[in-house]
């Protein structure tokens, strides 16, 4: 009878353990930090800062020296090709102008004395009234008259072109980039007054750094994002690369192209950024440092969680050189997968957690694909 009751009992006891065990809540979803893996394409770019210029430059100067007595442009000024941009104190120019006349007008009067000469002592010796010594004196004597005219009307050209160059014409369409001189200064021949941009192409001046210059080719396709326009880029090539580095930044200067209508689209001066994909990089993802894992077996690991499940499983990658804060993935992820970025060391695998980005917002299931409309990239 005891027996039975004792029995009765222990049975009581396991109906109420399975009957707490059934009603047991399931294990809470641990938030876990999600990212996707940052770089891909852009992870092998590098940016260089940079002006936009004109692919002609010219500095425009006087051919003559003197004083600058009027500017009729200033910089930013749209010229058309031979318009007078300044002139030089002409009075001088005039003066020999006029000097280099009267001595080509003594040198033809003696040019025409000396022809008459010519002429009758041809006579003469014709009739042997004169020695032949004699009248070869005489054509001497024109031939010379005849020199002095030429190198007098040749002198004369040129006082009038010293007076033509008094005034300074563009030699093209085109807009001043600069002005380096005002009314009232003196100038000297070949002194730089203006810089004119001509109309036309646009260019990207750069500087390359010399320990890398030998992963940059003329040719080399890149892109370009203009400081005011961020996001919006524009493609262009190296058209050239200086053979020399600048004695004081040490670095190659460059020029990149732009292509097609992107040369409608950028105005002179405006600062821009040209970034680079040097040859022989490699495109890789990247993922910060806190979500690489070591696995039991020794390997290199993360945790990838999937949208649908919330589950996570360990995934083995292989890693590049470590960075300050991120290392690029060579294999193991892709750019549309969800790794969780902290506290991995707490997570075990098969594991349900409830991914959150960098703005504690959730990722949502709908994001099973691949695609997710809340998460973070790594940056």
């Amino acid at each position: 009878m005891r027996q039975t009751r004792w029995n009765g009992v222990f049975g009581m006891v396991l109906v109420g353990l399975a009957a707490c065990s059934a009603e047991q809540p399931a294990e809470t979803p641990r938030p876990a930090l999600v990212v996707q893996p940052g770089g891909g394409a852009d992870a092998a770019l590098s940016a260089y800062a940079g002006e936009v210029r004109a692919r002609e430059e010219s500095p425009l100067s006087f051919r003559v020296g003197g004083n600058l007595v009027r500017r009729n442009v200033d910089a930013g000024a749209r010229v058309q090709k031979g318009e007078v941009l300044a002139l030089l104190d002409a009075g001088d120019f005039a003066l020999q102008a006029q000097a280099a006349q009267a001595q080509l007008a003594a040198a033809e009067a003696d040019l025409v004395r000396a022809r008459g000469d010519r002429d009758r002592y041809a006579k003469l010796v014709g009739d042997k009234l004169i020695s032949q010594s004699a009248y070869d004196a005489q054509v001497a004597a024109y031939k010379a008259a005849e020199g002095q005219a030429r190198a007098a009307r040749a002198q004369m050209d040129v006082m009038r072109n010293q007076e033509g160059y008094s005034q300074l014409r563009a030699p093209r369409d085109g807009v001043i980039a600069s002005r380096q001189a005002e009314a009232g200064q003196v100038v000297a021949a070949g002194q730089t007054v203006f810089t004119l941009a001509a109309d036309g192409g646009r260019e990207v001046a750069i500087g390359l750094p010399e320990n890398r210059i030998r992963q940059f080719s003329v040719g080399q396709p890149v892109v370009i994002e203009l400081w005011n326009a961020p996001g919006q880029r524009l493609p262009g090539t190296i058209r050239e690369i200086a053979p020399a580095a600048d004695a004081q930044t040490r670095t190659y200067a460059a020029r990149v192209s732009l292509v097609g209508e992107a040369q409608q689209q950028v105005e002179l001066g405006q600062s821009a950024r040209v970034y680079v994909q040097e040859n022989g990089s490699k495109a890789s993802l990247k993922l910060p440092l806190s979500a690489i894992q070591r696995g039991d077996d020794g390997k290199t690991t993360v945790w990838v969680v999937d949208p649908a499940s919330g589950k996570v499983r360990a995934q083995a990658v292989q890693l590049g050189p470590y960075g300050e804060a991120s290392v690029p993935v060579q294999s193991g992820v892709k750019a549309g997968d969800w790794v969780v970025a902290a506290g991995g060391h707490l997570l075990r695998d098969g594991q349900v957690v409830a991914p959150v980005d960098r703005s504690n917002r959730p990722l949502k299931p709908s994001a099973a694909g691949g695609t997710a409309n809340v998460a973070s990239r790594s940056e």
